[in-house]
């Protein structure tokens, strides 16, 4: 569930940080020469790393800085603005390697590096992120991504929706890996351990004559992954029948 929102700041200040067209303090009041926007946002990223966006305040980045709060409104308007920022800046690190001939490999190598991006900063699934962040970064990964199916003969359209299927299911993949790690961390125990302990007492209680199919293919599932549900097996299964679903419109287009 989001507990942010992307977008939410004054688009004219929220540009002007994105974008860096103003060097120094946004305000009249003059800032610190030891701190910036550069240093606000990592400081802010590492919060969010270690604790989540819950934990995110103004307040919490100043004091992490061993600075007052208010020298942080001279540099960032304010925590809508730093979100944004704090987006533009993990989407500029994700890999742009030399795209390969194949488009399929292409654009797997993109899903996979958007999976990676969200196991690196989990923060950024609590992030609704309709309203695109318009920075720079973003919109280099956006045209970075988009090379993956331009040879494809398709519209821009659907240039555009097919690597939104893409990412779409890179980020709910994630989100359920996330979670199901995130559980593990508060309960003390593995998703393999809460597998082992419930399916022998599930075994007893569901009747096979009653369930035959769930039966069977439960009992499969949970003894090829060794837990209810494998994440990585879910988004690389996903992701290529996704990638088959691709292969079969661009064929179906002559």
């Amino acid at each position: 569930m989001a507990t942010e929102y992307s977008g939410g700041g004054d688009p004219a200040r929220s540009l002007a940080l994105l974008w860096r067209t103003q060097d120094g303090p946004t305000s009249g009041r003059k800032g610190r020469s030891d701190l910036g926007v550069g240093r606000i946002v990592r400081s802010a990223i590492e919060i969010a790393d270690a604790d989540g966006l819950v934990a995110l305040s103004m307040r919490r980045v100043a004091d992490h800085l061993g600075v007052g709060t208010m020298s942080l409104y001279t540099y960032v308007p304010g925590k809508a603005e730093l979100i944004d920022v704090m987006l533009d800046t993990a989407y500029g690190e994700t890999a742009r390697p030399e795209p390969g001939p194949a488009w399929r490999d292409r654009l797997a190598q993109v899903a996979r590096e958007n999976w990676a991006m969200y196991h690196r900063h989990p923060w950024m699934l609590q992030v609704a992120a309709g309203r695109a962040v318009l920075g720079p970064n973003a919109i280099a990964k956006y045209d970075y991504e988009l090379g993956a199916v331009a040879e494809l003969g398709l519209t821009d359209v659907e240039m555009d929706s097919l690597l939104s299927l893409v990412l779409g299911h890179a980020e709910a993949a994630a989100r359920r890996s996330v979670e199901m790690t995130q559980a593990e961390q508060r309960s003390g125990m593995s998703d393999e351990q809460w597998w082992q302990a419930h399916a022998p007492l599930l075994g007893q209680l569901i009747d096979p004559q009653r369930y035959p199919t769930a039966a069977r293919v439960g009992a499969a599932a949970g003894e090829a992954h060794g837990s209810a549900h494998n994440p990585e097996h879910a988004f690389e299964f996903g992701l290529q029948r996704i990638l088959d679903g691709i292969e079969a419109f661009v064929a179906g287009r002559g």
